[in-house]
């Protein structure tokens, strides 16, 4: 491990999106897990982190003054900076937009309703939650029609498939598999990966 760049999470979808970014980088560091149920995300220290009290947390002690990242996606993208060429195409055109595309795609009209149903069903409000879970589920299917190719935006594994992947792993069992049958090929290369593996090991409860 190296201690020049901490991950703090657990494990939650938001945290996983961040550790497979920086897995299939390639770029080393030292996970930081957070007990949620005993509120450590709370802790004085965390909190000087990540004000908001949320997970995941990426401090680059490499950089001065120290770079610290608060949003899952935004660390995606930090990823993707550091390692051109891994989770979207280097060069600018059509292939790397695509990537982009499909990424904003998941991230906007998937996990953020989802976000927003969780909430709902915390507040009590079933019905509202259930008409967005629904939803999501549609676009989920819908995303059947992307994987004309190996993956979400073409051959290449990327930041859209990484997007996906968490999204998709959440609504495994409410998704119709028998008539997804791209996604579902999709969906066990992708959690076949060794990234996935070191990423989902790194923030198992300890």
């Amino acid at each position: 491990m190296n201690d020049q760049i901490e991950l703090y999470g657990a494990n939650t979808g938001n945290t996983l999106r961040a550790a497979i970014a920086l897995e299939e980088a390639g770029i080393v560091y030292s996970p930081r897990w957070l007990d949620l149920h005993a509120r450590e995300q709370l802790d004085p220290a965390y909190l000087t982190l990540n004000p908001a009290g949320k997970v995941p947390t990426l401090i680059d002690h490499g950089m001065t003054p120290a770079l610290v990242i608060n949003q899952s996606n935004a660390i995606i993208h930090y990823a993707e900076a550091k390692a051109p060429g891994r989770l979207a195409p280097a060069q600018p055109g059509p292939e790397r937009i695509r990537v982009i595309d499909r990424y904003f795609f998941f991230v906007t009209d998937v996990i953020a309703p989802s976000h927003a149903a969780f909430f709902l069903h915390q507040a009590g409000q079933d019905k509202a939650a259930a008409i967005i879970d629904l939803r999501v589920i549609e676009q989920l299917t819908y995303a059947e029609s992307f994987l004309t190719d190996d993956f979400m935006a073409g051959q290449q594994f990327s930041m859209a498939d990484i997007s996906a992947f968490t999204i998709v792993t959440a609504f495994r069992d409410r998704l119709d598999w028998k008539q997804l049958p791209q996604l579902s090929r999709w969906f066990d290369t992708v959690e076949s990966r060794p990234s996935i593996q070191r990423a989902r090991a790194a923030f198992q409860n300890r």
